[in-house]
C-alpha cells in the first residue's frame, strides 16, 4: 500500500462527524507538547496558554547540558505544568551524573522523564542505549514514577525492525517488574494508517504499553520537511523525497496536525482495541503557536466540515 492509499484508508468514513469530534476532544484530553532549553524565557507565557497540568517534554538539544535540561524542567514544574525532561543515554557522561540529575529532579517534584538513546556516534560515557539506563536501577532509586520510551511506527533508519521490537519487549518487561509506569512516545509521522497498522502490530508482539502518538504541530510545509529530514522520519516522507519532482505528493499525506488526528481517530475506530492514548505535539512551528492550537482543539473549538479531513477552526 502506498502513501496515498494508506491515507485514503485511514480517512475512510466510519464515524459521523459528531462522534469523530467527540473522540478527538477526548483523545486531546491528555495531549502533551515539547520545548527545548532555548524556550526558557517563554515559560510563563507557555503556562498561561496550556491547560493546567499539561505534560511538557524538555528536549536535550545538542548545545545544552544535562544541567540546563534539569533547570528548565524544574521551572516548568514550578509553573504548574508537568515536566518530562529528556534523558539522552549517549550524552550521559557517567552513571553518577545520571543519578544526581534524577535526584535533583525528584526533589523538585519532577517524577516523569523521557528516555532516548541519542545520536552521538561515540557515547559521552558508558551508556549506549536506553536499556542501559533502565537496567542501571537509577529511575527506581530516584523515585521516578513515569518514563516514556521511544516508538518508531515507520522503522528507524539505523536500527533493524527486529531490534526495535526486542527493545520494546525489554522495556515492557521492566514495566512489569518495576513501579515505574512506562509509556511509548512515537516519532512523528505523516501516515495515519502506518500508525494504525503499527498499533495492531504491538498486540501481535505482546507489547501492551500505552502509546502517546507523535504529531508535528501546526508548521509551514517547508519547515516541516526540513525537520522531518533531520529527524529521519520514515517511509511516508522518504518515498516522496527520493524524487523532488514528486513534491506535489506531499499534499496527499497528513502534513497538518488536524489531518493526522482525523486519520488516526477514524483509523483506530476500525481497529477495535487500541494502544493509542494521547497525542504528543512536536512544536516545529513555534512553542506558543503549538500551545495555542492544542488548547483550542482540546476545548472543542473547531468544526469538521462534511467529508473533510481537516478542521475548520472556530
Amino acid at each position: 500500500m502506498n502513501a496515498r492509499e494508506s491515507m485514503s484508508a485511514a480517512l475512510a468514513p466510519s464515524l459521523d462527524n459528531a462522534e469523530l469530534k467527540r473522540r478527538i476532544v477526548q483523545f486531546m484530553g491528555g495531549a502533551s507538547t515539547e520545548i527545548s532549553t532555548h524556550d526558557e524565557p517563554h515559560l510563563a507565557e507557555l503556562a498561561r496558554e496550556l491547560p493546567a497540568g499539561t505534560t511538557v517534554y524538555v528536549a536535550h538539544v545538542p548545545k545544552a547540558s544535562l544541567a540546563d535540561v534539569v533547570r528548565v524542567a524544574l521551572k516548568v514544574q514550578a509553573l504548574g505544568m508537568t515536566a518530562s525532561p529528556h534523558i539522552v543515554a549517549r550524552r550521559l557522561e557517567s552513571e553518577q551524573s545520571l543519578r544526581t540529575a534524577l535526584r535533583e529532579l525528584s526533589a523538585g517534584g519532577v517524577h516523569q522523564v523521557l528516555l532516548v538513546a541519542g545520536d552521538l556516534a561515540k557515547p559521552a560515557g558508558n551508556f549506549t542505549s536506553t536499556l542501559d539506563v533502565i537496567d542501571s536501577g537509577a529511575l527506581d532509586e530516584a523515585g521516578i514514577q513515569r518514563a516514556g520510551v521511544a516508538g518508531h511506527p515507520e522503522g528507524h533508519r539505523d536500527v533493524a525492525d527486529e531490534a526495535l521490537w526486542s527493545a520494546l519487549a525489554h522495556k515492557r518487561a521492566y514495566a512489569q517488574r518495576s513501579s515505574v509506569k512506562v509509556h511509548i512516545v512515537t516519532q512523528f509521522s505523516f501516515d495515519p494508517q502506518a500508525i494504525c497498522d503499527w498499533d495492531r502490530a504491538l498486540g501481535a508482539h505482546g507489547i501492551d504499553l500505552p502509546v502517546h502518538v507523535g504529531i508535528a504541530g501546526p508548521t509551514p510545509l517547508t519547515k516541516l520537511v526540513k525537520f522531518a529530514m533531520q529527524c529521519g522520519v520514515g517511509a511516508s516522507l522518504r518515498a516522496v523525497m527520493k524524487n523532488m519532482a514528486t513534491m506535489s505528493k506531499m499534499a496527499r499525506l497528513a502534513t497538518s496536525p488536524d489531518e493526522m488526528l482525523v486519520g488516526l481517530l477514524r483509523g483506530t475506530s476500525t481497529n477495535g482495541a487500541t494502544h493509542l492514548r494521547h497525542p504528543h505535539f512536536f512544536a516545529f512551528g513555534g512553542t506558543l503557536a503549538t500551545a495555542q492550537w492544542l488548547r483550542r482543539v482540546a476545548e472543542g473549538r473547531f468544526e469538521l466540515p462534511e467529508d473533510a479531513g481537516k478542521f475548520q477552526m472556530s
